[in-house]
């Protein structure tokens, strides 16, 4: 038996819970794709064809990027 290096918690494998690998690899997909939406959408050439609906989701994701709680 040895504790989870994620949650902490005992694991009877004696290895990090499966749940706990996916749900981090998950976390870590998600802030890569926070992280590059920008630049997969080009906003650094014409930002001025999106719509104000998809400019007002991005400039929150670009609020939450440099202020994380």
């Amino acid at each position: 038996m040895k504790i989870c290096n994620i949650c902490h918690k005992i694991s009877a494998t004696g290895e990090d819970h499966t749940d706990c690998v996916q749900k981090r690899n998950i976390e870590l997909e998600a802030e890569d794709f926070k992280n590059s939406i920008a630049e997969k959408l080009n906003l650094s050439k014409n930002d001025q064809d999106l719509g104000v609906e998809m400019r007002a989701v991005l400039e929150h994701l670009a609020r939450e990027k440099e202020n994380p709680d």
